[in-house]
């Protein structure tokens, strides 16, 4: 039997055979009725659009400022990292290497890893270890946490506020709209589809 040719029902375990969606189309369960598999539409042009945009974004919010305070005319300008280094400085290593790890590395490892499947993918051409590059951004994936990294820094922001002026920079920008475009791009992704031109070797 292939099982790559049935999936079974993630709400009561019924087996089902695989069919071919058409575009927007969703599997149901003949049992229970819950969602089996999807066929978004575009899925693959828009999830590389998605996750072209989402490196761009990734690589502004960490090059231009992100805040800038002014405390008794005294001015300074952050970057992205600079929280991060201070809670390093500050006597925190391992917080500030989780920050980093699920604000910026995850997130940028599965937003490359994905314009490199999928790029290849959309003139029908087979990316170089294909199933282990999946296999990475499906392991980081719940792990790259924008948003939460965004929702920290916009308390800090707001307790800043009555001891300084803050002035968002083009990073800070950034940086908010990466969150939804990571959110989409995970929405937007069949993996499905991909898993069908997997094989076992590489």
């Amino acid at each position: 039997m292939d099982l790559d040719a049935y999936v079974a029902c993630p709400e009561c375990d019924l087996l089902h055979r695989r069919q071919t969606l058409p575009s927007g189309g969703v599997a149901k369960c003949t049992r229970c009725g819950a969602a089996l598999y999807r066929s978004p539409r575009n899925s693959l042009d828009r999830t590389l659009a998605m996750a072209a945009t989402g490196v761009i974004l990734l690589i502004i919010a960490n090059c231009y400022p992100f805040l800038s305070l002014n405390v008794e005319g005294q001015f300074r300008e952050t970057i992205l990292i600079t929280g991060i280094v201070e809670l390093y400085r500050q006597g925190m290593p391992l917080v500030a290497t989780l920050v980093l790890l699920c604000g910026i590395v995850f997130p940028f490892i599965e937003l490359a890893g994905l314009v490199y499947l999928l790029l290849p993918l959309k003139f029908d051409h087979r990316p170089w270890r294909m199933l282990t590059v999946f296999l990475v951004i499906r392991a980081v994936g719940p792990w790259g946490m924008t948003e939460v990294y965004l929702l920290g820094i916009l308390i800090a922001i707001i307790k800043l506020t009555s001891m300084a002026d803050i002035i968002t920079g083009a990073a800070f920008y950034a940086f908010a709209l990466l969150s939804f475009v990571v959110a989409a791009a995970a929405a937007s992704l069949n993996a499905d589809s991909i898993w069908q031109r997997l094989t076992v070797r590489q």
